[in-house]
Parts: C-alpha cells; sequence; structure tokens
C-alpha cells in the first residue's frame, strides 16, 4: 500500500530535500504533500489523506509543537503519527515532545536511512 506523506517545514529547500530523500527510501510513497507551517499543515489533513506526517517544529504562523497539540486536542494524532524533523534536538526538547504525541525525532542533517527507517517504525511496516 502506498503511504501519503505530509511534509510541514517552513523552508521550500527542506521541503524538497525531503522529497528527494523519501524518493530514494525502499518506501512505497503515494501522494506527497506540503505546508509551510502547522495551520497549513492541519488543513492539509483536512482535506487529504495522510498516513504520516515529517514536521518541523519552527515555522511562523503555527509551529510543530502547536500543531501537535491541535491534533491531540482533535484526537487525529492517534491516527496519523508525526515524525519531528529540527535542528532542534536537546534531550528535554526530545522527551517533551514524546509525552505530546510525537512518535519519533529526526535530527537535521538527515540521510534517506533515517527518514525511511522512521516511517517503517512509525507505521508498523515490516521487511
Amino acid at each position: 500500500m502506498p503511504y501519503n506523506v505530509l511534509i510541514v517545514d517552513d523552508s521550500k529547500t527542506i521541503r524538497s530535500i525531503i522529497i528527494k530523500t523519501l524518493r530514494l527510501t525502499k518506501l512505497d510513497i503515494g501522494e506527497i504533500f506540503e505546508a509551510s507551517n502547522g495551520k497549513e499543515g492541519l488543513e492539509c489533513i483536512e482535506k487529504n489523506r495522510v498516513h504520516v506526517i515529517l514536521s518541523d517544529l519552527n515555522m511562523p504562523v503555527m509551529s510543530g509543537l502547536e500543531m501537535v497539540a491541535a491534533m491531540e486536542k482533535d484526537g487525529i494524532l492517534n491516527d496519523i503519527p508525526v515524525i519531528v524533523v529540527s535542528t532542534d534536538g536537546s534531550a528535554t526538547r526530545i522527551e517533551e515532545l514524546k509525552r505530546k504525541g510525537v512518535k519519533h525525532y529526526i535530527r537535521k542533517p538527515f540521510t534517506p536511512e533515517s527518514i525511511g527507517d522512521a516511517i517503517d517504525k512509525v507505521l508498523g511496516v515490516t521487511k
């Protein structure tokens, strides 16, 4: 089954890099959606079937953390796993994100393997 992925990052360049990285993985990728902030990300998941979200934390309008909080409040976080992809990776921050329901954390810069492995893990894909 192809997996639809939403990439939420305010940097068009980073979104492009993640898209290229996704295409280098062995994952069966369906549609790839893009959003430049958490608000756009929430609007995207209202309109589209998304299996996993890769999100930055620090963005204008609505941060990744605010998006995760809104998803948790609406019960969406139980259905769509969020993987944070960020440079902000202190142990304290990672623990805070996990407490809020984030399923995995990837530090920038990343490799295709780290993206692929994280998606496999949160979606329960067996190889």
